[in-house]
């Protein structure tokens, strides 16, 4: 990126000599990083690869642009109840707009219960979106069943990606989605660029207007750096990939095995199912979660009660409400993470300081759970 701020790459989007040699970087840079996704925007037909601020703008992009393209009316949206606020924020004005929502129930684990889709796609639905990886357990979703079927019933399909790209391998066509998203800050790349993937002949339409950029479906100037600071996080990875994967999970395995050595009634969300290699949902049920979070907090421990696009809400997570858990569970859970900088003294380091906040706060008291 700091190379690229030195050429002074200039508007990709002018026709003079310096802005098509940035456009050459840029249209480069997508290439590259559709192909590490498993997307091939030089294939017959090809796939399309847009450059956003962010995944959230991707996101409404997706459900809003793919709703909208239709002339006959409004029609039917499906989402799985465990979605992202991303997704769900567009999905609500969709119904707002007379759109039908209908949303795809899940199980105690949070994994969605793909055997009911049938009864609910039908011949007005006009876009699914289900999330690839949640972010509040790191449950993975069964997207590829999903998109067989929506394929079958020539229904558009998104997924959100974005917790799961980085951490573990992320094949567009494999998936048999029509649209996926993903976000550079979770791959390690720059904050300010997020990215939708559309296979050939998806109907979408733009919700900004103003420019011919990228197909004329995401107006605005690119950044050269932004594009390019992407692709080398995405390199780095896929290099490293496998060796990230068992680092994080052992890390994930070491947190959660002494804290359950240290807290009796402890319960970890989503251990039923496959998880994302980096994501801990703890209970520590008799203990108020928000109160745990600023205790921990003032112990220089980092957690959250949700994802950090809704960690300033102390309402109940709605992931863990979908699945349908005690509320003495769904009050008493935060969110870890781990990193790829982070050690085993780190971990080892922060449960000791949980375990001492746990204690100090009464938590070593008997408590059953209803």
């Amino acid at each position: 990126m700091e190379r690229c701020y030195s050429e002074g790459y200039v508007n990709p989007a002018s026709q003079h000599r310096p802005g098509q040699r940035a456009k050459k970087v840029l249209e480069d840079t997508r290439e590259r990083i559709a192909e590490i996704l498993g997307a091939d925007l030089g294939g017959s037909p090809p796939d399309r690869l847009l450059f956003t601020s962010s995944a959230t703008e991707a996101n409404n992009l997706a459900l809003l642009g793919i709703a909208g393209a239709y002339q006959t009316g409004p029609g039917q949206v499906i989402i799985s109840s465990i979605e992202h606020s991303s997704v769900i924020g567009p999905a609500e004005h969709l119904l707002d707009e007379g759109f039908r929502l209908d949303t795809l129930a899940v199980t105690t684990d949070g994994v969605v219960r793909a055997e009911l889709f049938h009864d609910l796609i039908g011949e007005k639905t006009r876009v699914v979106s289900v999330l690839l990886g949640n972010h509040d357990t790191g449950v993975l979703q069964p997207v590829a069943e999903l998109a067989a079927q929506c394929n079958e019933a020539g229904v558009s399909m998104h997924t959100d990606a974005v917790q799961v790209a980085g951490k573990l391998p992320v094949n567009f066509r494999e998936l048999g989605v029509a649209a996926m998203t993903v976000g550079a800050h979770k791959l390690g790349g720059p904050l300010g660029i997020g990215a939708l993937i559309l296979r050939d002949g998806v109907p979408i339409v733009p919700i900004t207007y103003g420019g011919h950029q990228q197909w004329g479906l995401r107006p605005g100037t690119e950044s050269v750096p932004l594009a390019v600071g992407m692709l080398v996080a995405l390199e780095i990875l896929q290099k490293e990939q496998q060796q990230h994967a068992s680092h994080l999970s052992g890390l994930r395995e070491r947190f959660e095995a002494r804290l359950r050595a240290g807290v009796k009634n402890l319960v970890i969300n989503g251990s039923g199912a496959e998880r994302l290699p980096h994501t801990s949902n703890v209970a520590f049920p008799g203990l108020d979660g928000q109160m745990l979070l600023v205790a921990f907090d003032m112990a220089g421990v980092v957690c959250s009660v949700g994802s950090a696009c809704s960690s300033g809400s102390v309402e109940l997570s709605p992931t863990l409400l979908a699945a349908g858990l005690p509320k003495e569970v769904i009050s008493s859970s935060l969110r870890f993470s781990v990193g790829w900088t982070t050690t085993e003294q780190e971990i080892d380091e922060a449960v000791r300081r949980i375990l001492y906040v746990y204690k100090e706060l009464g938590g070593d008291q008997p408590f059953t759970v209803l």
